[in-house]
């Protein structure tokens, strides 16, 4: 099973990239719904007690400890579904545009997924650093082949700032992997096990940090994300705030916090208050902005800053706040990107001073993305208000002042969400936003799925809640200060 959720975008990206077929977004739209269809399965006979699920493994290097190991719990479970679940909507809504040529750009789409599943399955150390350099690869060819202007210089620095980052990780990697007894090994278990002194594990913590930061990415490590976000094309831009900054939230979960325990511990006042610093920071941008899409890219910069503060605050409510929300975040900044993208196609602009009077126009339109815009904003009865209500609770039970600050994240994600869409949507029509074209049927099912599945997961969170549930406590055991 765990293998499979590799395989069939791999063989498929191999395939596209190589033979470069006639009608590859339809093997690539086909690929993707066979993964979620694995994926969907995988539901059915899972175990929710923590423990890991589905493992598959061999021997590759045996003679250094090496294994290809997969296996998931519900927190792998929870971003595999997450991945699996947009991938064929991120695909879906590349239709509406020529990507030329398209055998290599739905192949390094769909090879981004192989790669992303991978890293959410890995549980050997060197395999999940592979997949996780792996996943940048792509993605970079993406942003730089089919991105805006200035494409080169700003996905340059994307890519310099995540292979850095990386860099470290594998440090600290190898070092423990190193302290391991016997023969060595980069088995999860055996690398959890070390017990580093506090000056090593001080470093440890610091190389992991570093690669995790710049991927969510929280302040002061954020600088590449708006320009890239703003640069890459849609698809792309998707792939990056959909699914793979929350590999940085899962990689504090999975490797950073039972890896070097007691350093993450002395550490977490600072790492709380520089998500809380991020929260404010990327709010108060957002709320200046006239460009739709930037102000989304900061949206997510905040919304990831209150993720990252739910998580290092290491209770409960928080850790499963943060498993919640890296969902429902997920399928949001989709859904808005894919919004910002269309209005942009339609109108040739992102200046929200150029628009105003769509709804009159694309009242389907309107509906859907009024519902995403609500989710986005928590408000009750959709995704995003449960996961920041456990998310703000678990910061609270840490700090009531940086809960209390953490808090405003959803004033000011109200007030510049809504200020957008009500410039957008409302007020007097031009002549361009007067010819505003409503949903394509393609259109319609991307947004209409993203809009159901804010209200589902907005009525019924226990879906969620109750497959993480036996991996949080694991976790909280596991991992105790």
């Amino acid at each position: 099973m765990s293998l499979l959720l590799i395989l069939i975008p791999l063989i498929t990206a191999l395939f596209l990239l190589i033979a470069r077929p006639a009608g590859a977004r339809t093997i690539a739209l086909v690929a993707t719904l066979a993964n979620l269809a694995v994926s969907a399965f995988a539901c059915t006979g899972f175990s929710g007690d923590g423990s890991f699920n589905y493992e598959f493994s061999i021997p590759w290097v045996a003679e250094a400890g090496i294994n290809f190991r997969l296996g998931m719990d519900g927190l792998s479970l929870l971003m595999i579904i997450l991945t699996n679940l947009l991938a064929p909507l991120i695909v879906l809504s590349s239709f509406s545009r020529k990507m030329e040529p398209e055998g290599r750009y739905y192949g390094l789409v769909v090879l981004m997924l192989a790669a992303l599943n991978g890293v959410f399955l890995a549980l050997d150390g060197l395999v999940f650093y592979i997949f996780y350099e792996l996943a940048l690869i792509p993605i970079y060819f993406i942003c730089a082949i089919w991105g805006g202007q200035d494409r080169i210089r700003t996905t340059l620095k994307f890519f310099i700032y995540t292979f850095i980052g990386s860099l470290f990780m594998l440090v600290a990697l190898l070092y423990v992997y190193l302290q391991t007894p016997g023969t060595h090994s980069f088995a999860w278990e055996e690398l959890v096990r070390v017990q580093l002194d506090p000056s090593a594990a001080w470093w440890v913590l610091l190389g992991f940090f570093l690669a995790f930061a710049v991927k969510m990415p929280i302040f002061p490590f954020h600088t590449w994300q708006p320009d890239t976000y703003t640069t890459a094309p849609t698809g792309g831009t998707m792939l990056l705030s959909g699914i793979m900054l929350k590999m940085g939230v899962y990689g504090v979960i999975r490797w950073m916090m039972p890896l070097a325990p007691e350093a993450v511990h002395s550490l977490v006042p600072a790492f709380i208050i520089l998500s809380v610093i991020g929260i404010v920071y990327a709010s108060i941008i957002a709320i200046k902005q006239s460009d739709l899409k930037r102000l989304i890219a900061y949206s997510s910069i905040a919304h990831v800053g209150l993720i990252a503060a739910g998580v290092m605050a290491w209770n409960k409510a928080g850790l499963q706040g943060g498993m919640l929300q890296m969902l429902n975040h997920g399928i949001n900044v989709v859904g808005l990107f894919f919004a910002a993208d269309l209005i942009e196609r339609r109108l040739g602009t992102r200046s929200l001073s150029e628009m105003g009077g769509i709804a009159k126009s694309a009242p389907k339109f309107a509906a859907l993305f009024m519902i995403i815009v609500l989710g986005a904003v928590a408000v009750p009865l959709t995704n995003g208000f449960p996961g920041e209500f456990l998310l703000l609770n678990g910061v609270w039970n840490y700090d009531f002042w940086l809960g209390a600050v953490a808090g405003l994240t959803i004033i000011f994600g109200a007030v510049y969400m809504l200020r957008a869409y009500g410039l957008a949507m409302f007020g007097e029509a031009t002549e361009s936003t007067s010819q505003f074209q409503d949903l394509q049927t393609n259109e319609l099912i991307v947004l209409g799925v993203i809009a159901v599945l804010v209200l589902v997961l907005g009525f019924f969170p226990g879906i969620v809640l109750n497959l993480t549930d036996g991996s949080v406590n694991r976790i909280l055991g596991t991992v105790q200060f």
